[in-house]
């Protein structure tokens, strides 16, 4: 039988002298395609955030998230999901990026991603800023087609241009559709709030999006959404992109472009629980920026919201009930 890699076990070694920090305290392995073991999900940094409009920081996200993921456990209660026996998991370092030089930046990473995508390897992207998707979907699209999404965020990301610059952290789902890589008709952006240009309040839907702003979707219930978004997606692989800033910045301060007003942390949870086991092919959390948090609050949001939606993967295996009853082979 092939390595299962899983956590290291904290009854036996502290969480706080478990070495170099990875991701769940998941083994780090360097070239998750050479791995000895199958790989099932392999984590990776981005530390970029050349693109932003407002405040910078999310470059140190990647290490944040890691950090306060050595708090996970391998059990979730509310879903009865352990992800620890249904995934295996590692943690893959951080993806090549080049300050700066955003553009070639995103060619790096889409190179990076890639081999994953074709081995069958769920990233789960650990970021830096938002911008990075544009690589993620490119990447995904070369082996699988034009991607669904489903997109967490408290700002739509579909504008034309920033600054007269075409690849920006707010451009990023219009660029997805122009270059084919994203089918907006199966697709959904989620928790849209706060101030814009009248001209942006509805571009997305003009573009093929379901949009589903945040005054709505705190009408309805987590299963009501979730019904909704498996409406629209569908069996087709799914990326979905969470931008921190969805949680309002009372439960999530430490980000580039914040929006009061919005969910808290427990009702994120919920309705990322409601989701279900989609056809999930990579996942990504962006935009966590640690110079503006207090105690971790954000950081530690980031980890769970991970936690979350890597129960959804692991649901989605088919491996979860052997795993949980002792019956894997």
């Amino acid at each position: 039988m092939s390595e299962h890699y899983r956590p290291r076990d904290s009854m036996t070694k502290p969480r706080i002298a478990s070495g170099p920090r990875t991701f769940m305290r998941l083994p780090w392995v360097d070239d998750p395609l050479t791995a000895e073991g199958r790989v099932d999900v392999a984590v990776v940094g981005v530390p970029t955030d050349s693109a932003v409009s407002y405040r910078s920081g999310a470059r140190f996200g990647p290490e944040a998230i890691r950090a306060a993921s050595i708090l996970l456990r391998d059990h979730n209660p509310a879903t009865g999901v352990d992800i620890t026996r249904a995934l295996s998991m590692v943690d893959a370092g951080d993806a090549p990026v080049v300050p700066g030089y955003h553009e070639l930046t995103l060619e790096r990473l889409e190179e990076f991603l890639a081999p994953l995508y074709e081995r069958g390897i769920v990233p789960l992207l650990l970021g830096g800023d938002h911008s990075l998707v544009m690589a993620e979907m490119r990447a995904m699209a070369r082996h699988l087609g034009p991607v669904s999404v489903i997109h967490f965020d408290a700002h739509g990301d579909v504008l034309d241009d920033y600054y007269g610059v075409k690849h920006f952290h707010g451009t990023m789902f219009r660029r997805g559709v122009e270059e084919g890589v994203v089918d907006p008709h199966t697709s959904i952006q989620v928790g849209m709030r706060g101030s814009v240009h009248p001209d942006d309040v509805d571009s997305g839907k003009a573009l093929g999006y379901e949009v589903i702003g945040w005054d709505e979707l705190v009408d309805l219930t987590p299963e009501e959404f979730g019904r909704r978004v498996r409406e629209r997606v569908g069996d087709r692989p799914v990326m979905l992109s969470f931008d921190i800033d969805f949680i309002d910045p009372a439960y999530a301060p430490g980000t580039g472009t914040p929006e009061v007003g919005g969910p808290t942390s427990y009702q994120t949870l919920r309705y990322l629980r409601a989701l279900g086991p989609l056809n999930y092919r990579g996942l990504d959390i962006v935009e966590v920026a640690p110079p503006y948090d207090h105690a971790d609050i954000t950081s530690h949001a980031a980890s769970v919201v991970a936690f979350e939606l890597l129960g959804q993967v692991a649901l989605r295996s088919g491996r979860t009930r052997a795993a949980e009853t002792g019956e894997e082979h």
